[in-house]
């Protein structure tokens, strides 16, 4: 569940996981290959309601209430990082896509001692219980010492009134991100790498199911979230533009980077839009509620530098535009491959 989003199945690699061809997993990939890889053979193969609303999580309806389920592994390397390790990665991740279907998390799982201490913390932070779990042996040298994979539900509140999801973005829409961007894919990358910067960047990795709740209590009618893990911004916005037939136009100078994150991927050749991150998410609402959305989430810990970054158009569709910091303006494309593997 923590990718870049709009494919209902989780790619981090390219076999799918599918639970049946009714209730499906929150997306993965993070690149044009394999959003080609699930439109053209995946979503043919298993069409159905849930998959249709391409979201982080597939939203059902059980005995008159509509829960919401999500999936995904964890392989990342190294298995602890700055910031973080496998372990509240996992459930931070489980976690904050059931957070972008609006659901307040219900259940997770799994893994080792500071891996397993680690774990407990993050799910006691989302107030949920870890209550079942899974072994498996590997022949040697075939691993990387652990492997995590979570299942999360989630139940969606009566005070959610239209679905929260790609379907419901509008022209016209605020496009607004809950904090700095890119610090995960290069706190990873540096330890990965034995790479040492003037500053120490820690992975923003944190449950963003406080944020969402304060935004359902205040009453703010969102109309999509997604979690800006693998691909980053700018795969999560292409993926949401595709899907819709709208233009999504950012401003460069808006949005918010880290001067260390932002001189990381200079060095690295690197593009911070499109940097995984595991505690940030964008949202979508309708202009006359952008401010009040923005207020209630500076509110919260994790959400604290929200900002609005752009806006949505009806055209030209299928579109990122980034109006740079000198005026001009270039297409923000789907990645064909990855900046950085394995990173979640």
């Amino acid at each position: 569940m923590a990718d870049a989003k709009i494919n209902p199945f989780n790619l981090s690699c390219p076999v799918p996981r599918v639970a049946d061809d009714r209730i499906v997993l929150a997306h993965g990939g993070g690149g044009r290959l394999t959003h080609q890889l699930i439109e053209k053979i995946f979503m043919p193969a298993f069409s159905n309601a849930a998959l249709e609303q391409r979201h982080d999580g597939a939203v059902v309806p059980v005995n008159g209430t509509r829960l919401a389920f999500t999936t995904d592994s964890f392989v990342v390397r190294p298995l602890i990082f700055p910031g973080g390790n496998i372990g509240d990665l996992a459930v931070n991740g489980t976690v904050n896509d059931l957070a972008m279907c609006g659901a307040r998390p219900l259940l997770e799982m799994e893994t080792l001692r500071t891996v397993v201490a680690s774990m407990q913390q993050a799910a006691a932070n989302a107030n949920v219980q870890l209550v079942t779990g899974d072994t498996k042996v590997v022949d040697k040298g075939k691993g990387d010492g652990i492997f995590v994979n979570t299942s999360g539900i989630g139940v969606i509140e009566s005070n959610v009134k239209m679905p929260i999801g790609p379907a419901s973005v509008q022209p016209g829409d605020a496009v607004i991100v809950s904090g700095d961007l890119g610090r995960h894919g290069i706190a990873i990358l540096s330890v990965r790498e034995g790479l040492e910067f003037e500053s120490p960047i820690l992975s923003d990795c944190a449950n963003l199911w406080p944020a969402v709740e304060a935004l359902l209590n205040a009453g703010i009618e969102i109309h999509c979230l997604r979690d800006l893990t693998r691909g980053g911004l700018a795969t999560t916005l292409n993926e949401i533009a595709s899907d819709r037939n709208i233009c999504i136009r950012l401003e460069e100078a808006l949005i918010p980077v880290d001067e260390v994150v932002q001189g990381a991927c200079e060095i690295l050749g690197l593009d911070p839009l499109y940097v995984a991150n595991e505690g940030r998410f964008a949202l979508f609402v309708a202009e006359a509620q952008a401010q009040a959305a923005m207020e209630i989430m500076r509110r919260v810990e994790v959400s604290q530098r929200s900002v609005r970054v752009g806006k949505v158009e009806e055209s030209p569709g299928r579109t990122v535009i980034l109006q740079s910091r000198i005026g001009g303006n270039r297409v923000v494309d789907m990645l064909s491959g990855e900046q950085l593997p394995r990173i979640c």
